[in-house]
């Protein structure tokens, strides 16, 4: 029996009314997308159609589910709630805090050694509070949850962006920072801007080298990072209904790098394979009884363009493999094109790593097409000339591919086999092969490439592929390499083609494994004291940010003015400090340090006003809030893209941060700097950026009138004396500002609790 059946089965005993009503309120037929929404709004009734992109509405997401580096904050703060219990399930998966090294084996022991303080706060708060907890080694948040909790129709949230996975299965799953999960746990609505609806047509049917990751690959360069951003994407036509679902739930993963709320694809036979095979006949015979409510309405699909806000169609039978970077998920390459592409731009051709895995691409079918071209490379006498690790998603892959053969395969070429955990695709990579910052390039299937992520050199240069093609390139060595038309010469001098890769959907003899990692929860866990140790550098009980005092914010200082791209790696870096993530103060130290000062191009270097010299970001801030001075961040263009991680709103809250200005905003950064009483803002004209000096000093002047829709006016004095004045933007509505003024919503929300 599948985790939390009885609330799947009322999920779907409520869903029929409820899509009826909001058709006739809508007074259309309904996307997919829309039907979910409209199924979960927190008041239950759909009384008004509701404006995409504009009207801020209140949700009510079936689960949560946390990984265990954001997992700390979040739980962190839920502690501070008031509650015995959290209000719907939620979960908790130890995938982040696990270094790359060795392999799994020791890699596991070193991780429970050095994090065993975290893993065991972890796993006491979930006990107490009861919630799942899948211990280190189960695997990634996402596969597992793809695994165990995903349903069709269902709505969840999770403290991390790539949540969105659970598309492949139906849902809709967003990814969101700690605090808007803190208050689905606590029993409150969760709020979201009514997302706007990107339609892909998918057409024909993928074969040979082309793979659903291909697909999302097409999309990014398509949409670009930013395009997707206030947007559902839904996919449909024959071409989606012939791939498997966790093809789908690759394609939906990686939609959080063109800034989607989230992605999703209807209920199909392919779901239903998958309900079955991961022994959730249960779900798979419910979802059947509503199928109909599970997918877009027939006149939606037949005339996608009156429906969707905007349309792309890709025919599958054209589609061609890619490889998209160096440094940004949307610079999309066809394979066919890469060598001209890469002898222009100087990248470095020789591939050091391939790299398989991570919560994009790890399920059975990814392993099984990547391993029929190792195969191929053993049996044809081809010497890898590439590095090879290898992630597997989840316990139960890692157990049923051991079981298969899989693995030996990947072992046969001296590949490495990491911990089913994140591994290099979110910096845990203790990579041996490089020092300092030389130039190299390599492959992989992981979602993001930005600069410094897997390894922390910036001049590594990061290529995102299909699992088969990353196989293929670090067989070959070179990242010019086309597996469709290029030869290889083997071991015996003899010039040799890779036939294309075969795949399994899902494992002939069933998924096994012996031990998943689930701890379920304390039925009462009233007598489960917390505690953390008052010199711990790891965890930090936190203090309550101060509210507002209704005055204007004057006297701002420059901490940074940020130029080009400013991603959450950027703002709050991942890789070592991960360990710091359930201590507010010692993670404040890595601030923005990855962001470059507009004045100077450099990193981690900026002016004190108070010194006039320069130093770290995080010191500069610290001189200032220790002078009772507070500053301001001005950013450039979709500030805060990438990771869901709060850290990057709550350290420059931490350390006196009054107000983020920018040209725009990602989504899940704008709203955890509201969540953590902060005022995210964006220049009305975006040539005032261009005004903002080195010495300035701001002046919010008519703070005191902040309400909805309403600009706010700046003046910044700069050292001369002179001064200008200009508006910014801002989306805050009544709620927003009320955190605002209450200094957090978790402040908002004890008062409410205490009420």
């Amino acid at each position: 029996m599948a985790y939390d059946i009885d609330m799947i089965k009322k999920v779907y005993s409520q869903m029929g009314d409820r899509v009826n009503k909001a058709r006739e309120v809508v007074g259309k037929p309904l996307t997919l997308s829309e039907k979910i929404l409209y199924s979960h709004l927190w008041d239950a009734k759909s009384n008004q159609a509701f404006k995409r992109g504009k009207d801020y509405v209140d949700f009510a997401p079936d689960r949560i589910a946390c990984q265990d580096a954001t997992a700390q904050m979040a739980l962190l703060q839920f502690m501070q709630a008031g509650k015995k219990n959290v209000a719907v399930p939620t979960t908790v998966h130890c995938d982040h805090l696990i270094q790359a090294k060795m392999g799994a084996a020791l890699d596991l022991v070193s991780a429970n050694k050095s994090s065993h303080e975290v893993f065991e706060f972890l796993e006491s708060v979930s006990n107490k509070y009861g919630i799942g907890f899948w211990k280190p080694g189960a695997g990634i948040i996402h596969q597992v949850v793809l695994e165990n909790y995903a349903f069709p129709g269902g709505m969840m949230i999770g403290t991390d962006s790539h949540t969105v996975n659970a598309g492949g299965l139906g849902m809709v799953a967003i990814g969101v920072g700690g605090a808007d999960a803190v208050d689905v746990m606590a029993g409150m609505a969760w709020e979201l801007k009514f997302p706007k609806l990107i339609g892909v047509k998918l057409t024909g049917k993928l074969s040979g080298w082309t793979s659903a990751k291909d697909v999302i690959l097409k999309v990014a360069g398509i949409l670009t990072v930013k395009g997707g951003t206030g947007a559902i994407i839904e996919y449909f036509g024959e071409g989606a209904r012939s791939m498997s679902c966790t093809g789908k739930g690759t394609i939906c993963n990686m939609g959080a790098e063109v800034g989607a709320t989230t992605s999703t694809f209807g209920y199909d036979d392919s779901m239903e394979r998958y309900l079955n095979a991961t022994n959730r006949e249960d779900v798979a015979a419910a979802a059947n009884e509503v199928r109909e409510h599970l997918t877009g309405d027939d006149e939606v699909y037949a005339n996608p363009e009156q429906y969707f806000d905007e349309l792309i169609e890709i025919n599958l039978s054209e589609l061609r493999p890619h490889l998209n970077g160096p440094f940004t998920p949307d610079l999309a390459t066809p394979i066919s094109e890469m060598r001209e592409k890469a002898k222009e731009n100087d990248w470095p051709l020789k591939v050091d790593w391939g790299l398989i895995g991570s919560c994009t691409n790890s399920s059975y079918e990814d392993l099984t097409r990547a391993a029929s071209i190792a195969k191929q490379a053993v049996d044809k006498k081809i010497k890898a000339k590439s590095d090879f690790g290898i992630n597997p998603g989840s316990e139960t892959i890692r157990f049923t591919a051991e079981r298969d053969g899989l693995l030996q395969i990947f072992e046969d070429l001296d590949a490495t086999i990491f911990t089913n955990a994140c591994g290099p695709c979110i910096g845990q990579w203790d990579r041996s092969d490089r020092k300092g910052d030389e130039k190299n390039t390599i492959v992989h299937s992981f979602n993001r490439n930005f600069s410094k992520r897997a390894d922390g050199n910036p001049n590594t240069h990061a290529f995102v592929g299909s699992p088969e093609m990353v196989a293929a390139i670090a067989i070959s060595g070179r990242l010019d390499f086309d597996p469709t038309r290029d030869k290889l010469l083997n071991e015996d001098g003899e010039e040799v083609m890779l036939d294309e890769p075969t795949g399994i959907e899902l494992p002939p003899k069933g998924f096994d494994v012996k031990d998943p990692g689930y701890v379920a929860p304390s039925e009462d866990g009233n007598a489960i004291e917390i505690k953390v140790a008052e010199d711990s550098e790891r965890l930090q009980l936190l203090v309550p940010f101060k509210p507002w005092d209704g005055e204007n914010l004057t006297g701002m200082k420059l901490l940074i003015k940020a130029f080009g791209k400013c991603t959450t790696d950027h703002i709050s870096m991942a890789g070592p400090w991960l360990r710091f993530r359930g201590h507010l103060d010692n993670i404040s130290n890595n601030m923005l340090i990855g962001a470059i000062n507009a004045f100077n191009k450099k990193s981690n270097f900026v002016k004190s006003q108070i010194t006039g010299e320069y130093d770290g970001v995080p010191a500069v801030a610290r001189k200032y809030k220790a002078a009772g001075v507070p500053t301001i961040v001005v950013g450039d263009h979709n500030y805060g893209e990438g990771s869901s991680r709060e850290h990057a709103a709550m350290e420059p809250r931490h350390l006196g941060v009054m107000v983020v200005l920018v040209k725009s905003f990602a989504r899940i950064h704008e709203t955890n700097l509201k969540k953590q009483g902060m005022l995210g803002i964006t220049f009305v004209n975006e040539k005032d950026y261009d005004l903002i000096q080195e010495d300035d000093t701001f002046n919010l002047t008519d703070l005191a009138e902040f309400a909805p829709d309403k600009p706010l006016t700046i003046e910044v004095v700069h050292a001369d004396g002179s001064k200008d004045t200009f508006k910014a933007n801002h989306t805050y509505n009544n709620s927003q500002i009320e955190w605002f003024k209450q200094g957090s919503a978790l402040n908002l929300i004890k008062i409410q609790n205490n009420a």
